[in-house]
C-alpha cells in the first residue's frame, strides 16, 4: 500500500498534537478526517475559541469532526462511513472502544514519557517536578486501560538541571512529531512491532496524574531540590505558587516561575517562609535557601525579584 492510500484519522487538541498532524500532511499521508474537541469559553469575554488543532485543520481543508459525546451514534456513523485504516490519538481525552478498535491496522497513541513511566494526563510536568534526568516519547496501540498499551517505539532526551517543564514540553513536541512518522511508516511496511509493558524489567508504572491547584502549592517543609523541582515543573504554566507575607501582615498569594538552588542553610527563623537576605528574595525550605528569580503577584505582571522587592516591602 501506498502512503497516499493509508487513510488516517487524527485525534487530538492541543498544539503539542498540531506539530504531528503537520508532518503527516507534509509526508503526503491521507488524513481522512480529524476528531478534536469543541470550541471552549476563554477570556473576559468568554468568546468561543477553537483548539489548536481545529485551527490547523480548517486552514488545510480538512474534514473535521468536533463530537461532545464519544459515543454518540451519528459521530460513530461518521466515523465508520470514513473506512480509516489508522487512528492515532494526540493529547485528547480518553476513547472508549467501539472507537478505538474500529480501523484494521488498529489505534495508536502518542505520550510524552517512556512508558511505562509516568501514565497519565501530566506525565512531563511530574517527570520535571520528580527531578528525572531523562524522560521521552512512547508510542503504544490503545487497550482499555490508559497508557498500558503494548508499545511500539521510544526515544528519550535528557532533562537539564535547570530545565523548565515548557522547554520540556517543546523538545519533546518535535521529537514525538518524528517518533508518529517512524511509527505510521513502520506500520505502513508491516514492519511494526510491539512489546507489552510488563516486559520491561526492572521499570516500576507511575502515576502522571492531572495538575490542580493544590498541587501548586509550594510546601516549604520540603527540601530545597524539592521546592526547586516543583517550581520548574510547573512553569510557565500553570506556575507554583505561595503567599508572601507583607509588612502589613496582609497575604500577597504569588507564582513562582523560576529559582535557583544555594547552597545556604535556611536561617532558623526563616523556615517555611519567604524572606529578604542581602537584597535576595528567598524561600526558606527545610535545608538549604531557594532563591526566587522570576515571578508574578495576584493581579500584576510577571517581574523580576529585583523588581518585585523594589516596590514591595515584606
Amino acid at each position: 500500500m501506498k502512503k497516499e492510500e493509508l487513510k488516517i484519522v487524527f485525534l487530538g487538541t492541543p498544539d503539542f498534537a498540531v506539530e504531528s498532524l503537520n508532518l503527516l500532511v507534509t509526508n503526503g499521508f491521507n488524513i481522512v478526517g480529524v476528531v478534536t474537541a469543541t470550541d471552549k469559553p476563554a477570556g473576559r469575554g468568554h468568546k468561543m475559541l477553537p483548539s489548536a488543532v481545529k485551527q490547523y485543520a480548517v486552514e488545510h481543508g480538512l474534514h473535521l469532526m468536533q463530537p461532545e459525546r464519544l459515543k454518540d451514534e451519528a459521530f460513530i456513523a461518521e466515523l465508520r462511513d470514513l473506512n480509516a485504516d489508522l487512528f492515532i490519538v494526540i493529547a485528547f481525552r480518553m476513547l472508549p472502544e467501539v472507537v478505538w478498535q474500529m480501523p484494521r491496522l488498529g489505534t495508536f497513541n502518542l505520550h510524552a514519557s517512556l512508558l511505562p513511566k509516568y501514565r497519565g494526563a501530566a506525565p512531563i510536568n511530574w517527570a520535571v517536578i520528580n527531578g528525572e534526568k531523562e524522560t521521552g516519547v512512547t508510542t503504544f496501540f490503545l487497550r482499555h486501560e490508559i497508557d498500558t498499551g503494548d508499545v511500539i517505539q521510544q526515544q528519550a532526551i535528557a532533562i537539564g538541571d535547570d530545565e523548565n517543564v515548557g522547554s520540556v514540553h517543546d523538545r519533546l513536541m518535535h521529537l514525538g512529531a518524528e517518533l508518529t512518522l517512524q511509527t505510521v511508516n513502520a506500520i505502513l511496511d508491516g514492519t511494526v512491532t510491539s512489546i507489552p509493558q510488563d516486559q520491561f524489567t526492572g521499570i516500576q508504572p507511575t502515576p502522571a496524574p492531572k495538575i490542580f491547584r493544590d498541587t501548586c502549592h509550594i510546601d516549604l517543609s520540603r527540601n530545597a531540590a524539592e521546592v526547586h523541582n516543583l517550581v520548574r515543573g510547573l512553569s510557565p504554566y500553570p506556575g507554583a505558587w505561595t503567599d508572601i507575607t507583607l509588612a502589613d501582615g496582609s497575604l500577597l498569594t504569588t507564582k513562582v516561575f523560576e529559582t535557583r538552588l544555594t547552597t545556604s542553610p535556611t536561617p532558623a527563623a526563616y523556615k517555611g517562609k519567604v524572606y529578604v537576605d542581602d537584597g535576595r528574595l528567598m524561600l526558606g525550605t527545610a535545608d538549604n535557601a531557594v532563591e526566587i528569580i522570576a515571578l508574578q503577584p495576584a493581579g500584576k505582571r510577571r517581574m523580576t525579584a529585583d523588581e518585585f522587592l523594589r516596590g514591595t516591602r515584606l
